[in-house]
């Protein structure tokens, strides 16, 4: 049987968004209490990183930790990966070693490749285009503060990047609304912008006008670090402050993917400001993602 893979966020469908949050819910609650919880006794994670992290190594290592099981942590320095194996084979060799991968790379079609060939579940990390476990987290978070997310308008301000692609997907898969709004020539791309969720805006005071959740993202990501000037000055308008929040819902909520660049795209007001929950954002990687990893090689638990 071929394994189950998230690789982007429409892998799955909303039954199993569903039981995640749920699941969730009750894994951070073990923690919180220091429950020992170790399903995953013997069980291997490998996690490959072409691109730096903080909070996806720490939050996948330390959860397949407490899952009972052990995390590699692979770079392309480190591996043939760096010396030009083809992919298809090192999916191959990686596969027949441990029980789960997680990669964090450039383009998708590497980590779509990849698992094409594994013969274990395959989890994205984060790609150019898409970071599904960031929207895992961030949705979860949001249930936890405000309560169900379907019917509910999300503003997404600023580049069009693969959170923003995956945060399209979602609406979609989970019945909210999306508004975006992004600077001239950062727009979403037509083929992931077909969505009757969405509506872009071109003024960002709009887009966040009456919502319930206002999120944002560096204006430079990985990757794009040569045109760091340019996208200085073309996302000017683009900051959430102050004024865009008073817009939004008086109990509207403030995310951030993070690291942050206070006075950039964001506010110090806002993301160190009541509205904002971006440390428990942060946190909530570690819980959304220890459900999905014991989701993928266990499938549902009732206990």
């Amino acid at each position: 049987m071929k394994p189950k893979h998230f690789l982007q966020f429409k892998d799955l469908e909303l039954s199993e968004f569903e039981y995640l949050f749920q699941r969730s819910k009750l894994l951070k609650a073990r923690h919180v209490k220091r429950e020992p919880y170790q399903p995953l006794r013997a069980k291997t994670l490998a996690m490959i990183f072409e691109k730096n992290s903080t909070r996806t190594r720490v939050s996948f290592e330390a959860g397949m930790n407490q899952l009972g099981g052990s995390a590699l942590y692979l770079n392309s320095r480190d591996t043939q990966l760096g010396r030009g194996e083809p992919i298809e084979d090192v999916a191959e060799v990686i596969s027949r070693m441990v029980d789960v991968v997680m990669i964090r790379t450039f383009e998708q079609d590497i980590i779509e490749r990849f698992a094409g060939r594994s013969r274990v579940p395959v989890i994205n990390g984060l790609t150019d285009e898409y970071h599904p476990c960031q929207i895992l987290a961030d949705i979860f978070t949001y249930i936890e503060h405000r309560g169900s997310i379907k019917g509910k308008t999300v503003a997404w301000i600023g580049d069009s990047n693969n959170v923003c692609n995956t945060w399209i997907q979602a609406a979609r898969i989970l019945d909210f609304k999306l508004h975006v709004s992004t600077p001239p020539g950062y727009e979403v791309e037509s083929e992931r912008g077909e969505n009757s969720h969405l509506e872009c805006f071109e003024d960002p005071l709009d887009a966040a006008r009456g919502v319930d959740l206002v999120t944002t993202d560096v204006w430079t990501s990985m990757g794009y670090e040569d045109e760091t000037e340019e996208r200085t000055q073309d996302f000017a308008d683009f900051r959430v402050d102050r004024e865009m929040m008073m817009l939004a819902k008086p109990d509207a909520l403030f995310m951030h993917c993070l690291p942050v660049h206070r006075g950039e795209e964001v506010e110090a007001e806002v993301i160190d400001g009541p509205q904002s929950v971006v440390w428990d954002e942060a946190e909530n990687r570690l819980h959304t993602q220890k459900a999905l990893i014991e989701y993928l090689l266990l499938g549902k638990i009732s206990s």
